[in-house]
């Protein structure tokens, strides 16, 4: 007994050498930075935390303070916070998690600190709560909070990657749901506030975890070819060197390899294998200026004596410096021709610019006397970007989904530079198109623009802009918001106020529709109730009232005497009803069967006491038991995962297809682990594409190695030739991913072939 008693102790011993480690290295690297030095109340903070998480443990066992003090020493070492952001970091989870209040962290630590604490207990458990509706209630909270005070979002962001680094601990299912959310708006967020290197690292876990295998395929190709690489660098670096070494520039030269996420990225969109990457090394010099103010100049120097000693490409310069991107980033990108014969891009930018590049907003308050505590909400173009997000929230969407896509349309956006007729520039994101831009300047201006002029010439709304076009916005009166732009508007803004004008117009409708409905039944002696209208909605086949109101407003409904007919439960012979009527080519009796069909899928209904943390096994025998939506089509052997639709059925996915990208982040408590348990006993439908030069007998090759050879059934085949390039696809019945790796590999030794890869 004694000796168990002494080994706890031990252990609680070494425990508390762990925690007090941990805290010494956050002041140490606090007492290195910029700041003003406040150690004592980072101190309280710390013993503040540490007596309110007393005896609680994370999953992977270890006391829980240590994850606020591993969040505090991301804000103080990789983002460059000061003691306020500090502070705030350790005391981050105590109102949630202990019995303290808000009040409680303002009398001991200040107004500002416990304002900080608030905005981080608002948002807490993840951005996504269990329904839709309370989705986009926290994100809005999350991004006003995120105005009030920029910290507690940084803050967030360097609490979700302790979480990312520590995921290992937590069951695969809640593994996607992480991963998923954190693509889905951490990286992003990440991104757009400049902070390069954790929106790198967020990704890459992201990566790692949803897809593992890949994950490691390519981090071993990069190992492998870590060594050519190095010798390209060098070999590349070393007349440059020399160079800067005579402008006497004081200067240093990285080596930066494309992060796995990006490269997977990359051969996903473009279908390309890792070989066929240029990218994957790029070089970036790092120079600190004699002046600052002559910074800039200094870029162009050091660009101009190294395109005398390679030859730049006329097409890939790319001039951040004097229009930086709305997230601070600032540096001039050449793209330069190795004497080993493969394009090499140089990033050139000062140790400022490399700062902030690194730790994007955070690193602006170093440049303003380093002091944190002074900080001024006068970052012009964040700002610009706040004040759109809350344009958005100021009318709020029905639809939570809605609101994400139309936020991580600005997240992901990527700028252009638009002048006005009067030469003003306004930064707009990449992609945008003439009638994006009038909603920018003035909602007035956006509803009733009808054309533009993009450099002096006229242009329909629809006209996509490119950097350096000035725009003047064409008006009449008479031009009303039209359903159809929705699908051509990309900015946030103008598609939430096109929306929200249509909402409004259709409620016009909508009471003109109930008007005309009430005239109607009031001549037959009858009156608008809920059940006439849901036997109207039956009748006509449509699903809500409102939509029923809608079409009668529009006149797309003319009411009948067929429509008091069924009210009165008259039957028409020759109608028939619900989805029968709409395949007139079925006959009765086919459409029984059909009807009997649709009754007879069995699916398999999770039960209330169903455990989410365990892996659903798919098999030969329970396969039909669960749903395949259209969307990507999952087969064996593919990355998937499953998710409890609102019937309580299991959807399977594979874990990139989009629609599961916004599940996870949105719905993560209904996201399952799946795993495949074939063999080989049932087909399953895959496409392959493949490109290529054309020539006689090329598609008897292709069809001789699947059909013969490899003995693989041919389902179905197009083939296109255009200017002696042959483009085709082939839907092949396959046992699983296996096989299509098999048929690929094959098909790659055919003569002429030059992409091959399987779409989804």
């Amino acid at each position: 007994m004694e000796e168990h008693i002494n080994k706890e102790t031990a252990k609680e011993l070494s425990e508390e050498q762990l925690v007090d480690d941990a805290f010494q290295h956050l002041l140490d690297s606090y007492r290195t930075s910029r700041h003003r030095k406040k150690v004592d109340i980072i101190t309280k903070a710390f013993n503040f935390a540490r007596q309110a998480h007393k005896g609680v443990r994370r999953l992977s066992g270890e006391p829980y303070i240590m994850h606020p003090i591993a969040v505090a020493q991301i804000a103080c070492s990789e983002i460059g916070l000061g003691s306020t952001s500090i502070c705030s970091a350790l005391l981050h989870d105590v109102v949630e998690d202990t019995d303290y209040t808000v009040e409680d962290i303002e009398n001991i630590f200040g107004k500002k600190i416990a304002q900080i604490v608030d905005g981080l207990t608002k948002i807490s458990g993840g951005i996504f709560g269990e329904q839709a509706s309370a989705q986009a209630e926290n994100f809005k909270k999350l991004l006003l909070t995120m105005s009030d005070d920029i910290r507690v979002i940084l803050i967030k962001i360097c609490d979700r990657l302790h979480n990312m680094r520590t995921l290992e601990s937590q069951p695969a299912n809640k593994q996607y749901k992480i991963a998923g959310e954190t693509l889905y708006i951490y990286a992003p967020l990440a991104n757009r506030l400049g902070l390069n290197k954790v929106k790198t690292e967020l990704e890459n876990l992201s990566f790692k975890f949803e897809h593992p295998e890949e994950y490691n395929a390519i981090t071993q190709k990069l190992t492998r070819t870590q060594e050519s690489r190095d010798e390209l660098f060098e070999k590349f670096t070393e007349p440059i060197r020399h160079a800067l070494d005579e402008m006497g520039v004081k200067y240093e030269i990285k080596a930066r390899v494309k992060s796995p996420y990006s490269i997977w990225n990359k051969m996903q969109n473009k279908h390309i294998t890792f070989d066929e990457i240029y990218d994957i090394l790029a070089v970036r010099i790092i120079f600190t200026p004699n002046k600052r103010e002559e910074e800039i100049n200094e870029c162009f120097n050091i660009y101009v004596a190294i395109s005398k000693i390679y030859k730049s490409h006329p097409d890939r310069l790319r001039d951040w410096l004097s229009h930086p991107k709305a997230n601070g980033y600032q540096a001039l990108h050449v793209t330069l021709m190795s004497k080993q014969g493969s394009w090499i891009e140089v990033q050139i930018r000062s140790d400022r610019m490399n700062e902030i590049a690194e730790q994007g907003f955070a690193a602006h308050w170093k440049y303003k006397d380093g002091v944190e505590e002074e900080i001024t909400e006068d970052e012009g173009e964040l700002n610009d970007w706040l004040r759109t997000i809350k344009e958005i929230l100021d009318d709020p969407q029905p639809d939570a989904m809605d609101f994400l896509d139309a936020i991580k349309l600005n997240l992901f956006a990527s700028e252009i530079f638009v002048f006005t007729p009067k030469g003003e520039i306004k930064t707009m994101p990449a992609g945008c198109t003439a009638l994006d831009f009038a909603f920018q300047i003035h909602t007035f201006l956006g509803s009733h623009c009808i054309g533009a002029k993009v450099n002096h010439k006229l242009v329909p709304l629809s006209h996509k802009l490119q950097s350096g076009d000035q725009v003047e916005i064409l008006t009449s009166n008479s031009q009303h918001v039209q359903p159809s732009w929705v699908n051509f508007v990309s900015t946030a803004k103008a598609k939430g106020k096109i929306q929200a004008i249509l909402r409004r117009d259709n409620r016009e409708v909508q009471k003109k529709g109930e008007q005309i409905l009430e005239e109607f039944l009031k001549r037959h002696d009858m009156e608008v109730t809920t059940s006439i209208l849901d036997k109207l909605c039956e009748f006509h086949d449509i699903r809500k009232p409102e939509n029923l109101l809608m079409a009668i407003g529009k006149k797309n409904i003319i009411l009948s005497d067929k429509d008091i007919d069924e009210l009165h439960g008259k039957k028409n012979a020759n109608e028939g009803k619900g989805w029968r009527r709409y395949i007139p080519f079925i006959g009765k009796d086919k459409a029984k069967a059909a009807a009997e069909l649709i009754k007879s899928q069995d699916y398999f209904i999770v039960p209330k006491d169903f455990n989410r943390k365990k892996p659903v096994y798919i098999t030969e025998n329970n396969i039909t038991q669960f749903v395949f939506p259209t969307c990507c089509h999952p087969i064996p052997g593919d990355d998937a995962l499953g998710f409890i639709d609102g019937k309580n059925r299991i959807e399977i996915h594979k874990r990139n297809c989009p629609v599961a990208n916004k599940l996870k982040s949105s719905y993560g408590n209904r996201i399952l682990d799946v795993k495949w348990d074939m063999h080989k006993q049932l087909y399953f439908t895959a496409t392959v594409q493949m490109r290529g030069i054309d020539r006689i007998g090329l598609l008897n090759e292709v069809t001789q190695i699947i059909s013969r050879q490899l003995n693989v059934n041919i389902h179905k085949i197009t083939i296109s030739c255009e200017d002696d390039i042959f483009e085709g696809e082939i839907e092949l019945r396959v046992h699983d991913r296996d096989d299509v790796k098999v048929i690929i590999d094959e098909l790659k030794s055919v003569n002429g072939l030059q992409e091959i890869q399987q779409i989804i």
